[in-house]
């Protein structure tokens, strides 16, 4: 196909691409054009898996959903996973290549550039209009000999460039101006505009605003989008999601009526210093009778949670390290001693055996150390990745359930004798404590399953939930996103400028 290409650029970190691209899909395909999303190059440990096998950025999967498109490893060839605070796992069209520091990913990114460009021929192939995201900023001079992620894929792919600025943090004119005076003449020829993001209050106070950008720019505005307050209902893309919520407060999805923080079902979350997949908890979040805690470095898990989930980790030793550090083993001890369940999930399983042991450094240097003790089970950290879409049910209940495995290590004991889990391929997956108190598994995903997730949730006090469809809520907010972007962007002209 000589598909229509759109590359959306930010004037930052975090001023809402992923958001806008995801609601531009819809709106597009809403309008009966086949639209693909893609991202060259993505940093962030929240992935999905596709089918088949492969994992890009969650973004991505969401605006494939949104694009009623299957997702693929093409949408986002370069995924970034990160280790520590200079280090990666490089993931290159969904397969783990290796690990990098900083410095050394930016001279391997050269290299790359050819596996981006196959891949974004791939999903041209395939569309009408392929909707492009970028990373971070536009104007990263100070990396840009090497880019992959903005400028430097738009000059070699060709593709018109839209630039992004947040409002809502202040400063948009002049981040929008000083984006577009660091730019190159060649790379100021495929500016086709902006969009003003995030807009609070009245928008006409901005229009003498369009005018100034454009006398000191010559850059048309495509559309002031107002705060789209549902957007706490889609899945996040990375951990700065999680830097809204203060310290030792619920990351709050929806309203809770009447109730009172007595009343709910409480659920404290340890945020782990390298957690992954954190869009796990979205779906309790989201029912009205439960309160999502995620708990904060310094602080103790509060006594009275009914549940203690430790989440997926990007380094199980290093995050179960970082656990003690912060007196959470006591915290979960004490918990456990009271009654209450404990939850892991991926690393959060891992760590809820008796010894964890990384002998390769897959994960960072070479080292084993004793697990939490809360199941009899030993985690290897070792051979390939497991990645695979998976369906299945809950033992005892029978409840459907579908999610994702994306894992290194293999972990055996007495306790896999009882499964959480038994997949439609006859594998038994993860383990549960003989009074059913402590569970742990390797899937991603799970709770987004209504039946099992009212049915857990149900067996810790029964009456407190009323069910929440919560894929068909996504659903709804992507179809309310793309008539938000129909309402306050020009979509005709936006097309048009597509090339």
């Amino acid at each position: 196909m000589n598909a229509k290409t759109l590359m959306l650029q930010g004037t930052g970190s975090d001023v809402g691409k992923s958001l806008l691209v995801a609601g531009l899909c819809r709106a597009y395909t809403q309008r009966g054009l086949k639209v693909r999303p893609f991202k060259p190059q993505n940093m962030s440990n929240n992935a999905a898996v596709v089918p088949g096998g492969g994992e890009i950025g969650r973004a991505q999967a969401l605006q494939a959903r949104a694009a009623g498109a299957e997702p693929s490893v093409h949408m986002n060839p370069v995924l970034l996973k990160p280790q520590s605070d200079v280090g990666a796992q490089v993931i290159v069209q969904g397969r783990v290549t290796g690990n990098a520091s900083a410095r050394d990913y930016h001279g391997l990114k050269k290299d790359l550039l050819p596996r981006v460009l196959e891949s974004f021929r791939f999903m041209k192939d395939q569309s009408d209009l392929v909707v492009v995201e970028g990373a971070g900023s536009a104007a990263e001079i100070n990396l840009r000999d090497a880019d992959i992620a903005n400028m430097g894929f738009a000059t070699a792919a060709h593709v018109p460039v839209v630039l992004v600025g947040d409002i809502d943090r202040g400063g948009v004119i002049a981040s929008l101006i000083g984006t577009h005076e660091l730019l190159s003449g060649a790379e100021r020829a495929l500016v086709r505009g902006y969009i003003i993001n995030k807009f609070r209050g009245d928008a006409s106070l901005f229009e003498d605003a369009v005018e100034m950008i454009k006398a000191r720019s010559a850059m048309d505005c495509f559309g002031i989008v107002p705060f789209f307050p549902e957007a706490r209902f889609l899945p996040k893309e990375d951990a700065m999601a999680l830097d809204s919520a203060t310290s030792g407060e619920a990351l709050e999805y929806g309203s809770r009526d009447n109730e009172t923080t007595a009343d709910l079902i409480k659920i404290a979350v340890p945020r782990l210093a390298r957690i992954a997949n954190f869009d796990d908890l979205d779906p309790l979040r989201a029912e009205s009778g439960v309160h999502v805690q995620v708990i904060e470095p310094g602080r103790p898990l509060p006594g009275d949670a009914d549940v203690v989930l430790i989440p997926g980790s990007k380094s199980t030793l290093a995050d179960l390290k970082f656990l003690r550090g912060q007196g959470w083993d006591t915290d979960i001890a004490a918990h456990r001693r009271r009654g209450g369940m404990v939850v892991g999930l991926c690393g959060g399983f891992q760590m809820l055996g008796k010894r964890v042991a990384d002998p390769d450094g897959i994960e960072g240097p070479p080292g084993d150390a004793p697990g939490l003790g809360l199941l009899d089970l030993e985690t290897v950290i070792s051979g390939d990745k497991a990645l695979e879409v998976v369906r299945g049910v809950e033992e005892g209940s029978g409840e459907p359930v579908h999610g994702y495995e994306m894992h290194i290590g293999l972990t055996e004991g007495p306790a896999r004798a009882r499964p959480w889990f038994m997949l439609d391929d006859g594998r038994r997956e993860g383990a549960v404590s003989e009074d059913g108190l402590v569970r742990g598994s390797y899937l991603h995903g799970v709770f987004a399953a209504d039946a099992f997730r009212y049915g857990f949730l149900s067996r810790l006090r029964s009456g407190h939930v009323r069910g929440q469809a919560f894929e068909a809520r996504v659903e709804d907010t992507l179809d309310k996103l793309a008539a938000h972007l129909e309402t306050h962007l020009d979509l005709d002209r936006l097309l048009a400028a597509a090339e």
